[in-house]
């Protein structure tokens, strides 16, 4: 897709005309990013939001004895740092290139009238807010309820719809994550999560590749993120 399909599908843009896409589009600036740089850290003040025009990105939080935990990767269309628009205060999480990423960048001071002049847009942000906050919700639930095995397929799947490409044995999903990364995406240790791995490749319900697993029964990986 083109920088303008993939703007016109972030929430931001969704709720725009053409002409004010167009104008709102005006305001952006690009940032590309090599793999593994870093856009910004927890605890920095934020000034604008982002939405992912290629590659993909991961926002992840630090803990005081220097663990990782990775809350989400990202991909086109993806919007991220808008808490800071309607909360300013410091970032809540590190912005991180999982491969070489282009971003385009709005600040803040460009993006608030358009919210006092335009509800529509600040409803389709608070939809989005609303929508990660669910997907919280869900992952605490998740870390409660549900055994890691389950937890693996669930990510598996949510990382197979955004980022998944159809083959002719199932479904290719190049993740560009690293064993440990997976494991801090899951929640769990790195070794529990490649068990959970082997045994789904075992019984024939996925391939694992380099940093990509192609599923081959959606179904049964399904029931088993239940």
């Amino acid at each position: 897709m083109n920088t303008e399909d993939v703007l016109g599908k972030a929430p931001l843009f969704a709720a725009l005309d053409r002409e004010s896409a167009a104008a709102l589009r005006t305001s952006i600036t690009e940032v590309q990013l090599s793999k593994g740089q870093t856009l910004f850290n927890e605890g920095e003040t934020g000034d604008r939001l982002y939405v992912v025009l290629d590659g993909k990105i991961k926002l992840s939080r630090t803990s005081s004895d220097g663990r990782e935990n990775l809350l989400s990767v990202l991909g086109p269309s993806e919007m991220f740092g808008e808490l800071s628009l309607f909360d300013p205060r410091p970032r809540t999480a590190t912005a991180t290139a999982l491969t070489d990423v282009r971003l385009a960048g709005l600040g803040h001071d460009d993006l608030r009238p358009w919210l006092t002049g335009r509800p529509e847009v600040a409803l389709h942000l608070l939809r989005a807010l609303a929508q990660r906050l669910r997907r919280t919700n869900d992952v605490l639930a998740d870390l409660v309820f549900t055994d890691v095995p389950g937890r693996v397929a669930k990510q598996l799947l949510d990382l197979a719809e955004r980022f998944g490409t159809k083959t002719d044995d199932g479904v290719r999903v190049h993740h560009d994550l690293t064993q440990e990364e997976l494991a801090q995406l899951v929640g769990a240790s790195r070794e529990t999560v490649n068990k959970a791995l082997a045994d789904f490749a075992q019984r024939g319900w996925l391939r694992i590749e380099a940093k990509a697993v192609t599923i081959l029964d959606l179904d049964r990986l399904y029931n088993r993120s239940r």
